[in-house]
């Protein structure tokens, strides 16, 4: 339970979130996939990391019960520098990373998705942002990543979700395979990077980040002032108290 990572031959590392029932992240979890993010690919024996989770999805963001049953603002704060670090992590691993997203993928886990180099999607994921349904913003730059700007924007008023197929259409996904497959398909192209010659990699990933027409780290901060102002006028706690009631029923 929590985040495992396994370093595999042929230079494969698997980093894995293991957070039950729904894959949604504490504070510390946050944090402690940053960490693993980085050491992978500081790693000179890793030439791919293969990011997945276990259970029924990929990841349903912040654990919002964590934040509501914590006093004052240390949860609130906790979660968007530790939802920072690991989005920054993946974009910032030394090596590429390869997303392997099976169910749903939501809230925290568009951060990583679309942060990710290549992504590889079940059959049954899905993928949306439900953030304007708890009282929250964030992560519309790492969707903007995924869909087209205005795809991004119905999906962010709306908070409808798309299909693994609807964002292979778009090119985001780069291979739909059976759930079954899903794994054995994400190392079949994370082994094929780690072929490669690794410096000539590494530097191939520094080289894609450097030019990219957005910082994504600046621009996700920017998002994260609004959701610290729908706190602070309490739409914040409002939308959040609504969720956790109706998820205890």
């Amino acid at each position: 339970m929590g985040i495992s990572t396994t370093t595999h031959e042929g230079g494969v590392a698997e980093v894995v979130v293991d957070a039950p029932p729904v894959n949604a992240l504490t504070v510390q979890g946050w944090y402690d996939l940053a960490d693993a993010l980085l050491a992978a690919g500081r790693d000179p024996k890793v030439g791919a990391v293969v990011l997945r989770s276990e259970g029924r999805g990929f990841n349903a963001g912040v654990d919002i019960k964590e934040m509501q049953n914590t006093e004052g603002h240390t949860a609130l704060v906790g979660a968007n520098r530790g939802c920072y670090a690991a989005f920054a992590a993946v974009y910032e691993c030394e090596v590429p990373v390869v997303a392997a997203v099976n169910g749903f993928c939501l809230g925290g886990g568009i951060g990583l998705v679309g942060n990710a180099d290549i992504v590889i999607a079940a059959e049954d994921a899905y993928f949306g942002l439900p953030e304007v349904d708890r009282g929250a913003l964030g992560a519309a730059t790492h969707l903007a990543r995924l869909v087209p700007q205005h795809l991004m924007r119905a999906m962010v008023y709306t908070c409808r979700n798309v299909s693994a197929e609807e964002l292979h259409r778009h090119g985001s996904v780069l291979e739909v395979v059976p759930p079954g497959q899903l794994r054995a398909k994400a190392f079949e192209v994370a082994e094929n990077i780690a072929a490669k010659d690794p410096y000539v990699i590494r530097r191939a990933k520094e080289s894609l980040n450097g030019i990219d027409p957005i910082d994504v780290k600046r621009s996700y901060r920017f998002e994260q002032g609004f959701t610290f102002e729908l706190n602070l006028v309490g739409a914040g706690d409002a939308h959040r108290d609504a969720f956790v009631r109706k998820d205890g029923q």
